[in-house]
This record gives C-alpha cells, sequence and structure tokens, in this order.
C-alpha cells in the first residue's frame, strides 16, 4: 500500500469560516494537520502610523475600526492613555456611562462571535438568534452617537454626549402592522436608560436560548470538547489574556485585578474554565455575558439615581457649550482653536490597558509635548492567539481547525492594524 505524502494547502483568504483576511497553509498528512501557517497582512491599514498625523482627538475614530466588533471598548484604552498623560479627572457619571457601554460592547461582541462560531461549525440558528439581541444593543450605540457601529463616543475627558431621554421608534409600513409595530415600540417608550433596563430583564432568558441550542447538543460537544486544548502554564507562556486564559483555568481579569474607571464599585464573578479546550472557552464566554448584563443593569441603577456632568470642563481640552460659544469670546476662541489644532499633551510616555471582549487591550502613547502622538502602540489581543494556532491545531483534522480558528475570536482589523 502507497503511503501518504504530505502536502500542502490553502485554508483562505477569501474561505468563510478565515473570518476575513486570514490566510493559512496547512501542512497535512492524510486529513491530519502538521503544521499550520498564518499569513497576516491582508488587511493592514497603518493605523499606528496615521494616528502620527492627526491631532489627539481626531485619532479616536481610528481605533473603533481596529476591532470593528468592539468599537467603544479600543475608545476606552487610547483615551485612558491620554487622560494619564494629561492628568486629567473624569466626572463619575462618565465613567459609569463609559462602564455601561464597555459592557454592552463586551455583549455585542459575544453575539456575534457566538454566532459566528456556531455557524463555521454547522449550527445555523443560533446565528439569527445572536443578531436579534445584537439589533437592540446596536440602537443603544445609534442613540448615543448616531451610528450603529463607529461610534466614537468616548472623548478625552468623559463623552461626547449625555444619554438621551428618548428612544427612536418603528414606524408602520408595508412589512409591518400598526399592531407590531406598537408591540415593538413598547419598550422604547420611555429613555435610553429604560430601554436598556428592559434589554437586561429579558436577555438572561435570552441566553438560556443559546444554551439550549449548544451547550448540551451533541454534535456541538463532539466538535468542541477536547479540541484545542491549552494548559494553565502554557496559556501564560503564550501571552493570553481574556477568555482564551480564563478558559484554562487562570482567573486574570483587569476589571479584578487592575480595576479602572468604577469596576471596583460594582459586583461581578470571573468566570473560569478547567480544561481548556474549546467547549470551555464557550461556557466562559456564555457567562460573561450573564456578568455583564449584571454589571450594565447596575450602572443603570446608578445613572437613574445621580445626574452630573459626562465630561470634564478643562476648555482646553473639552468643546466648550454651544450656547457659550454663541455668546462669549474666549469660549469661541477654544472652541476653534479645539478643533482645527486640537490640544498639546505634556512630553511623557504613557500604557493603559483595558479588558476587552477579547483579552488585554492596550495602548502605549508616546508625547513629544506636540499636539499628534510621537508613537502609538497598540497591543492586539488577538494577536498572541493567533500566534499560538500552529501549536493548537497540531494533530487534529482540518475540521477543527474552523472550530479552533472560532474559539479564539479572531478579527483582522486588530491584528494586521
Amino acid at each position: 500500500m502507497p503511503e501518504i505524502k504530505s502536502f500542502t494547502m490553502n485554508f483562505g483568504p477569501q474561505h468563510p469560516s478565515a473570518h476575513g483576511v486570514l490566510r493559512l497553509i496547512l501542512e497535512l498528512e492524510g486529513e491530519v494537520i502538521v503544521r499550520a501557517d498564518p499569513h497576516i497582512g491582508l488587511l493592514h491599514r497603518g493605523t499606528e502610523k496615521l494616528v502620527e498625523s492627526k491631532p489627539y482627538n481626531q485619532n479616536i475614530g481610528y481605533m473603533d475600526r481596529l476591532d470593528y466588533v468592539s468599537m467603544m471598548s479600543n475608545e476606552h484604552a487610547y483615551v485612558l492613555s491620554i487622560e494619564k498623560l494629561l492628568d486629567i479627572e473624569v466626572p463619575i457619571r462618565a465613567k459609569y456611562i463609559r462602564v455601561m457601554f464597555d459592557e454592552i460592547t463586551r455583549v455585542l461582541n459575544h453575539l456575534l462571535w457566538l454566532g459566528a462560531h456556531a455557524l463555521d461549525i454547522g449550527a445555523m440558528s443560533v446565528f439569527l438568534y445572536a443578531f436579534r439581541e445584537r439589533e437592540d444593543l446596536m440602537d443603544c450605540y445609534e442613540a448615543v452617537s448616531g451610528t450603529r457601529m463607529h461610534a466614537t463616543y468616548y472623548r478625552p475627558g468623559g463623552v461626547a454626549k449625555d444619554l438621551p431621554l428618548e428612544m427612536p421608534k418603528y414606524e408602520a409600513s408595508k412589512w409591518k402592522s400598526k399592531k407590531d409595530v406598537n408591540k415593538l415600540n413598547e419598550p422604547r417608550e420611555g429613555t435610553l436608560l429604560d430601554f436598556i433596563e428592559d434589554f437586561t430583564s429579558r436577555f438572561p432568558k435570552c441566553i438560556d436560548e443559546y444554551e439550549t441550542l449548544l451547550t448540551d447538543n451533541r454534535i456541538w460537544k463532539q466538535r468542541t470538547v477536547d479540541i484545542g486544548i491549552v494548559t494553565k502554564e502554557r496559556a501564560f507562556q503564550l501571552g493570553f489574556t481574556g477568555p482564551m486564559l480564563r478558559g484554562s483555568g487562570v482567573a486574570w481579569d483587569l476589571r479584578k485585578k487592575q480595576p479602572y474607571e468604577v469596576y471596583q464599585n460594582l459586583d461581578f464573578d470571573i468566570p473560569i474554565g478547567t480544561n481548556g479546550d474549546c467547549y470551555d472557552r464557550y461556557l466562559v464566554r456564555i457567562e460573561e455575558m450573564r456578568q455583564s448584563n449584571k454589571i450594565i443593569k447596575q450602572c443603570v441603577d446608578w445613572l437613574k439615581d445621580n445626574n452630573g456632568n459626562i465630561i470634564s470642563d478643562n476648555n482646553k481640552i473639552t468643546p466648550p457649550k454651544r450656547d457659550e460659544v454663541k455668546e462669549d469670546m474666549e469660549s469661541l476662541i477654544y472652541h476653534f482653536k479645539l478643533f482645527t489644532e486640537g490640544f498639546c499633551i505634556p512630553k511623557g510616555e504613557a500604557y493603559c490597558a483595558v479588558e476587552h471582549p477579547k483579552g488585554e487591550f492596550g495602548v502605549t502613547l508616546i508625547s513629544d509635548g506636540a499636539n499628534k502622538p510621537y508613537r502609538l502602540k497598540i497591543r492586539a489581543p488577538g494577536f498572541p492567539h493567533l500566534a499560538a494556532l500552529d501549536e493548537m491545531v497540531k494533530g487534529h483534522m482540518i475540521s477543527d481547525v474552523v472550530s479552533i480558528i472560532g474559539t479564539q475570536d479572531i478579527v483582522f482589523g486588530e491584528i494586521d492594524r
């Protein structure tokens, strides 16, 4: 009988399960993988170089486009590093709004991950279920920023504007009757906070639905249990963070270990896995959605009871109020200078990291005293995870590559930058 020789095949970049632009060169023996070589750079847009030519306040939009499913979390790390260098105080209300939207972003990210991961493995329904809830959270993004994805909502010193007092409503059309529209608009009758509160009361039931479809599903378990195992020690060595590290049994979460904003005042738990396989990472992310829901609820309760400023009143960094600009010459000058030149940051270097849905998202900012960054380096959580792909897929079948890429929750915007 002739021996099976090893051969090489391309996985991606146009493969639907390669999540955008991953090109994997797989070395196979039969259907068993001997080596996987990820080729990256197909989505490289030079973000870190582009920000060097724009004022600090005009670079926030670039951050949204890095990991384009966790928009506000990217902005958060960037504005935190600016605030650290400027040494400015952020109003407490702005901190609660930021934390609330960080967690809304975490839920958005995990819903997309869950839908896409399940779809890759062959479970179609979950994708449709997950996107049903994403739609509501996208409406929250749209209510505060005017756009569903690239919000540019966080600003150095706070957030761009306060939470709206009314929600956009559906209108009757040839597709939706008056009766259907009235039912859809019920949660939208109050403020944005009322709408989010209604969502937090509905969401745990929705997570139960996803779990009914997957958690004890025989095929799902066959495709994820004991696939892509990473031990606790190896996860440390490979530089894993976020659910990839917690799935291996390490209780490391920046929200608990190095609290920023108001996380130290909130009550939540860190879910961890035991085996470090795809199934454990799935369970960790599902539980993270429940914990995020709990945090959002606490933020809503606090924000309903407490009013206050949503941005610092230092007009050299934040724009003056509109009515002041129309009446006061000094405010007009501040406004003009801010939107033409931006603001200068004292010489120095700062690193700030947030617990991003995918792991530790950090921004190193070096200032030479000018109005634009001298250097900006982004620590993308997905990069070390992708680097470990070769080790994770070795000895598995071709079909398991899809499960492992899915469990890593890879988005190329942040990896290629």
